[in-house]
């Protein structure tokens, strides 16, 4: 059975989503801003992200709260960590594939994760302890034994184009084995398919914590592993993450080692 903070993300997650398909027609009357170099955000992230705290301060008053677009707020031993539309350039440009990711945490830990994808209305949900389920049905994590025949997902993070050089040699190094690689700009939604099986395992440099608080602990309750490039386990602070079953994480940073940068190895 869903535990009551889960039913209050996915209500708040729903709403969020409701909002970014109304708005889907109406693109190009978007207001948008360039935050850094190649990075956006609309409107709609920001009323989406309005929309979630809101149901959130609703149920959980003295929680604090981190949002992609309106930073930090309160303090508190739990934090409800939002990104509001994960994949804001492919919403821009009406490619079909973006999502809402909350995830709460405990004293830094992930413990409970939605990812919700509005235009299949998939929900993606894991409690610390508790499983991993797409739309109230379990999932795993792939079983596959490593990286040989696997297919991954990576991106290129707009903020950090210094290590494009690093990231282009991990995939080809990861190409010399796996099946193939894809790079569908969400890396949330990419975790919640690594959590299902979709796909094996997912690599990228980066990441804030609103895009992989999530999926990383769906990954987790799916049965799975994730982790920084050198093979530390937890929610990286340098945003560099690898999660896949565990075998193929296993895999991924044992033939990404070579080319790897000390920056990057260091976390």
């Amino acid at each position: 059975m869903p535990r009551p903070a889960i039913n209050v993300a996915v209500r708040a997650a729903r709403t969020a989503g409701n909002l970014i398909v109304r708005n889907m027609n109406r693109v190009e009357g978007l207001a948008v801003m360039e935050k850094e170099r190649m990075d956006f955000v609309s409107e709609v992230d920001r009323m989406a992200e309005q929309l979630i705290i809101r149901d959130l301060k609703r149920a959980y008053p003295s929680h604090a709260f981190v949002g992609e677009e309106t930073g930090e707020s309160g303090r508190s031993r739990y934090t409800w960590v939002i990104d509001p539309l994960d994949g804001t350039h492919n919403f821009l440009r009406g490619f079909p594939h973006f999502c809402v990711s909350i995830a709460m945490l405990e004293a830094g830990e992930p413990v409970y994760g939605v990812i919700y994808d509005p235009l299949r209305d998939e929900t993606f949900t894991a409690s610390k302890g508790d499983g991993a389920f797409l739309n109230d049905r379990r999932i795993r994590a792939s079983g596959r034994e490593g990286v040989a025949g696997a297919l991954l997902a990576t991106g290129f993070p707009y903020r950090q184009r210094r290590h494009l050089d690093a990231q282009i040699d991990m995939t080809k190094a990861l190409l010399a084995s796996a099946e193939d690689i894809r790079r569908t700009g969400s890396a949330a939604l990419d975790l919640a398919y690594v959590a299902c099986g979709r796909l094996d395992g997912y690599y990228e440099t980066g990441l804030k914590i609103w895009d992989m608080a999530a999926g990383c602990l769906l990954v987790r309750e799916a049965g799975g592993r994730y982790c920084d490039l050198a093979g530390r386990d937890g929610v990286p602070q340098s945003g560099n993450l690898i999660a896949g079953g565990h075998k193929v994480a296993f895999g991924i940073v044992s033939a990404i080692q070579p080319v790897l940068t000390p920056e990057l190895l260091a976390g």
